[in-house]
């Protein structure tokens, strides 16, 4: 299915904005070694788990789906080149289709079938896809990697910021806290605003009518 894209103009040599993304389906740091061996997560207490990002923005506005699998992908030490990603995913400048074509990537970069797809399909996550997805990312950040989302439209983050894509995006999910009530997003869009938290019924909103890979 064609996705929406953002006008190139929305670009600017200061900031990195909104980007596609498909139906149904984050200032740069130092990269890590790469490795082959599984991430723990960091235990903190209160039921919280963070993952250590090597944070990088996306380089244009259609390249969220690589970027996103790309900062997933960091926290087990992996660095692996987003314009290699973006060819194997079919990205386009009308972004990458599908959640479907971000899992066999990370499946692929991981050497083993960790990840699936999961689709909500309906307009707003009921309360079981809610549970579902908070259960999902807990046990994938507590084996030690990230999980890639595929949203669309306007959610609120905890600290009252507003996040808009009309048009489609990937994001990264790479820690939670109180047992995954709360997540922690690295976003590529903007490096001024690369991580935030939301509530877990928000992100599942967000998600409605596309999906997730964990």
């Amino acid at each position: 299915m064609r996705t929406d894209i953002l006008r190139k103009t929305a670009l600017t040599a200061l900031t990195i904005t909104a980007t596609a993304g498909g139906i149904a389906g984050p200032a740069l740091a130092a990269h890590a070694a790469p490795t082959d061996k599984p991430v723990q997560a960091e235990r903190k207490p209160g039921d919280e788990r963070q993952l250590k990002v090597d944070y990088e923005a996306q380089p244009n506005f259609y390249y969220c789906g690589p970027a996103a699998t790309r900062n997933a992908l960091s926290v087990q030490g992996k660095d692996i080149d987003v314009d290699a990603m973006a060819k194997i995913m079919g990205t386009t400048e009308n972004g990458t289709n599908s959640i479907n074509d971000i899992t066999p990537v990370l499946n692929k970069e991981t050497g083993r079938d960790a990840y699936r797809s999961v689709e909500i399909k309906t307009p707003k996550a009921d309360d079981k896809q809610t549970d579902t997805m908070r259960a999902d990312i807990v046990a994938a950040i507590n084996d030690g990697h990230a999980i890639v989302v595929n949203i669309a439209g306007t959610a609120t983050d905890t600290d009252g910021g507003t996040h808009s894509f009309e048009g489609g995006h990937y994001i990264s999910v790479t820690g939670y806290r109180d047992n995954g009530n709360t997540v922690t997003i690295a976003d590529s869009a903007n490096p001024n605003t690369a991580t935030y938290q939301m509530d877990i019924d928000t992100l599942a909103d967000w998600a409605a009518t596309r999906g997730y890979s964990h």
